[in-house]
């Protein structure tokens, strides 16, 4: 399998003017190729081949216009002619089913907030005993090691940020041999809101709310940005500290995210999660906090890491009726609305907590082994008398404290 591993790049002046002219090169290279494929298109021409399009990207590199694009490395150019071959090749298996719809190729901008250039194999980079990135018309570029490659790199990425910030991007093929010890536990997962996950076993992780708390400070620094002029090099440097205050936000957000997938590899020796339609939750008045969530990322970090490390990962239908079945007898009891944390059973009885059933079903409807002893089920009491179950809604508050003797009702 394949494994990416970032680093951060911290390159000099003149590096990173360098980076900037790869980026630029790449960037040209990819829409001459993307109209030369329209204009055939438009045309009614057959459609333009890769070899054709590098002998075009050979011959413009000696003409005066395009004589520039020989201040970069021939890799860098070719590997972006490789790059629009895989946005056709996705949005045409789009077309046909074969993975989910993309659209079309769109031509790139330099203000867009990612800028990235590709160095293969054959480009002749490569680590320094000095344990610097050596890039071909870059230079020795710093790199901060946060760990050790296991293995030697077949590609590396250099990528720039909306922040300003340069990463080391190094693929490197693996076979699957980290496989964990055999352990027991099987456990269902339940996503959420109030908990950003809740297991079968009666575990609730808090969701931090990333996004939420960084709200104040974030819009403080947008309100700033709305106010300089456009064009102005304040208005550069407010937006920086825009895009460094989401950086931040989404750092924060990934660390928590693969803590706790990794934790829950390590632990369970199979996973089951619920398959949701994050796209249509977005459309709903939930969606700052479902994008805050993050709920697809985590779940592909379990899917990949399960893979890695020979775990049992099972995505189940998101037509399950999780929330309406009661996961000791089985009675499908109805839905819900999302006020409702707590409900009893109409045929055994049993007083369930919402989130926690959820996530025993989960786990059942993949087939895992998991019973329902740690979650938060208790057997219903017997109820009071009608005149006794409560007061009436429209009471008024200081009348219900008296008659109740509660200070803080």
């Amino acid at each position: 399998m394949q494994l990416r591993y970032c680093f951060r790049l911290y390159p000099s002046v003149s590096q990173r003017k360098a980076l900037a002219r790869a980026f630029g090169c790449a960037r040209v290279v990819f829409n001459d190729a993307l109209r030369f494929r329209e204009q055939a298109r438009a045309a009614g021409l057959e459609f333009v081949t890769s070899a054709e399009l590098s002998k075009r990207l050979t011959a413009a590199k000696r003409t005066p216009e395009r004589a520039w694009l020989g201040e970069v490395s021939s890799v860098v150019l070719q590997q972006s002619l490789r790059d629009l071959d895989t946005a056709y090749r996705n949005f045409f298996d789009g077309m046909k089913g074969k993975r989910p719809q993309m659209g079309a190729p769109r031509l790139k901008s330099k203000r867009d907030s990612r800028q990235s250039v590709r160095f293969t194999a054959n480009a002749g980079w490569r680590i320094t005993s000095g344990r610097k990135l050596r890039l071909p018309k870059v230079g020795d570029v710093c790199v901060r090691w946060s760990r050790a490659l296991p293995s030697a790199p077949s590609t590396v990425t250099v990528v720039k940020d909306a922040a300003g910030r340069y990463f080391a991007s190094f693929v490197i093929e693996t076979d699957v041999c980290e496989v964990l010890p055999q352990t027991a536990p099987e456990i269902g997962i339940d996503l959420g809101l109030g908990h950003f996950a809740v297991l079968s076993n009666g575990t609730k992780v808090d969701s931090p709310r990333f996004l939420r708390r960084a709200e104040k400070r974030l819009k403080k620094a947008q309100r700033e940005l709305s106010r300089k002029e456009k064009g102005s090099r304040n208005r550069d440097k407010a937006r920086l500290t825009v895009a460094r205050a989401h950086a931040r936000i989404a750092d924060a957000r990934r660390e928590f995210h693969h803590q706790l997938s990794t934790r829950l590899i390590r632990e369970n020796q199979a996973v089951a999660v619920e398959g949701l339609v994050v796209k249509g939750l977005t459309r709903t008045r939930l969606a700052k906090s479902i994008h805050d969530a993050g709920w697809s990322a985590f779940v592909r970090m379990l899917e990949y890491k399960a893979a890695r490390y020979g775990r049992t990962f099972i995505r189940i239908g998101r037509f399950e009726p999780t929330s309406q079945m009661c996961s000791q007898c089985g009675i499908k009891d109805g839905p819900k609305p999302l006020s409702v944390r707590e409900w009893t059973c109409g045929a055994c009885g049993t007083t369930l907590d919402r989130d926690v059933n959820a996530a025993v079903n989960v786990a059942k409807a993949a087939g895992l082994a998991v019973s329902a002893c740690g979650a938060q089920v208790r057997r219903a009491s017997v109820p009071a008398p009608r005149g006794e179950a409560g007061t009436h809604p429209k009471q008024p508050t200081r009348l219900v404290r008296e008659q109740t003797g509660i200070p803080g009702l």
